[in-house]
């Protein structure tokens, strides 16, 4: 503890905006760990209910559900039984559907790339506090003892690298947060792109019999 207090005592004023930036960047990786982890289990367990009831075509109980829950997959399918009752052509539902994956996306991205931002911050944080301590080793050892002047540079330059590490040492596990969210970011809209595509074949195979049925009938 005394050698943590030591390094960040040693690295003057910079430390702490880098620390402020350690502090921002995890907070908003947990807040956005815990949404994605939720969106995940809420559309899952939607798209469990709302299967059967595609499957027995009851798209009121669907739309109710949709209603009631927060899950993005409960309102893409919605958006797609919206279309099916104005046209049954299936490019058209799979536009509706389209564009409630692409309203749901912004939601899932919010704030993740702010970490890949910070992690910048944090390494140019850094830098910036090397180069200022270097500026005032050089100064400090000009009017110094020749003898001692050596000594004293390099000990001031070791001092002035520690905002250099401190930086790298936020921004790299940030980097590894970011890429972590971006990965189930991609995971959860890819399923929700599966799950529409699931729903959309299934409302066009009903559509396609009732159709058939009806085209059927009237021959009869």
């Amino acid at each position: 503890m005394n050698t943590i207090i030591s390094f960040f005592q040693n690295g003057a004023e910079f430390m702490y905006p880098i620390a402020l930036v350690l502090v921002v960047g995890l907070a908003i990786a947990i807040e956005r760990f815990i949404f994605l982890t939720n969106a995940k289990v809420s559309n899952r367990r939607a798209f469990d209910r709302i299967l059967p009831l595609l499957r027995k075509k009851d798209y009121g109980a669907v739309v109710d559900l949709a209603r009631q829950s927060k899950a993005p997959v409960g309102r893409i399918v919605a958006a797609g039984i919206a279309r099916l009752q104005q046209t049954p052509r299936r490019d058209e539902i799979e536009y509706a559907m389209e564009e409630g994956v692409m309203e749901a996306v912004p939601r899932l991205e919010k704030r993740t790339p702010y970490l890949a931002t910070l992690a910048n911050i944090a390494t140019l944080l850094g830098l910036l506090g090397t180069i200022m301590g270097l500026i005032e080793a050089f100064t400090a050892v000009a009017n110094a003892d020749p003898a001692v002047k050596a000594t004293l540079l390099s000990n001031s330059i070791s001092l002035a690298m520690n905002t250099t590490a401190f930086g790298l040492i936020v921004a790299i596990p940030l980097l590894m947060l970011h890429a972590m969210l971006q990965s189930k970011t991609t995971e959860i809209v890819d399923s929700l792109e599966m799950a529409g595509v699931k729903c959309l074949n299934i409302m066009s195979a009903a559509n396609a019999f009732a159709a058939k049925s009806r085209s059927t009938d009237a021959a009869k």
